[in-house]
């Protein structure tokens, strides 16, 4: 199965919480998905309540792209973030870019960059009151990557990325974690078409097609309660995730052209960059 359509898969494994009017399009798959049954009232709410999981995480975007292709990942590196703002919405939206760039080096197995990227992650969690909960797996992180321990890594920042997912919860900032969510798709987006664009494929560009997707994103981030909802940056990447919505809402039997992937890999980077640079 191809790497994107594995992505895809992911992407509505994880979108399970989210009513059925958000499918795209039918989806091969050994999972028995429309065997499930609908859920009940009691595991909606509970839906809710873990609704952070059901936007894929830069892991399930990246381990596709493993398994399908010997992609060139020290490509997608990027210079160093420095985060000099006090706004916590864009320090929601950059440590999920960040979290993003720690799976990026761990798939590229480049381990300075992870003892990097885990620094700025652990720097970040502290702007953000949740470092407490995620000190620990700093030291871990350093220690697997200087001992080349890339798959145990891998499920370490799994882990970290739910410790601050949890620590979020618990100082009850939800709404901080739709934005560390919505910050590590957009950034994982720019990586997966930019190493798309490395090894074109019209199938797989055909799998680009997910409005629903970005529909659901944009209903979250504009459901941002208080300051968060007034932020010019937040407001910024609603606008922008219009334009993004609609470089993925072809018609299902179009094929995107290697310029219609570049152009939402443009967009998705754009925006990246705005995230980490916004004053």
């Amino acid at each position: 199965m191809c790497f994107l359509r594995k992505w895809l898969i992911l992407s509505f494994l994880l979108l399970s919480y989210v009513p059925a009017a958000f499918s795209d399009q039918p989806l091969t798959s050994s999972l028995p998905i429309s065997d499930q049954a609908p859920l009940s009232p009691d595991a909606m709410k509970h839906a809710v309540w873990i609704e952070g999981l059901t936007i894929p995480t830069p892991g399930e975007f990246f381990a596709a792209f493993q398994k399908g292709a010997k992609p060139n990942w020290a490509s997608q590196f990027r210079p160093p973030v420095v985060i000099s703002s006090a706004k916590r919405a864009q320090m929601a939206l950059n440590l999920g870019t960040l979290i993003a760039d720690g799976y990026i080096a761990v798939e590229a197995q480049d381990s300075q960059q992870v003892k990097n990227i885990g620094k700025d992650v652990l720097a970040l969690a502290k702007k953000l009151s949740v470092s407490q909960s995620v000190l620990a797996r700093g030291a871990t992180i350093s220690e697997f990557a200087e001992n080349n321990a890339w798959g145990p890594l891998n499920e370490e920042l799994e882990a970290t990325q739910n410790e601050v997912k949890k620590a979020m919860l618990e100082n009850r900032d939800p709404d901080l974690i739709t934005l560390v969510n919505i910050g590590g798709w957009i950034r994982g987006t720019g990586v997966v078409t930019g190493l798309l664009l490395q090894n074109y494929d019209r199938d797989q560009a055909k799998l680009l097609r997910q409005p629903s997707l970005v529909e659901y994103l944009k209903n979250k981030i504009s459901n941002l309660a208080g300051k968060l909802q007034s932020d010019s940056l937040v407001q910024k990447v609603i606008a922008e995730l219009e334009d993004i919505q609609k470089m993925v809402s072809f018609p299902l039997d179009h094929i995107p052209s290697v310029e219609e992937v570049r152009s939402l890999n443009l967009a998705a980077s754009k925006l990246t960059k705005e995230i980490a640079t916004a004053e």
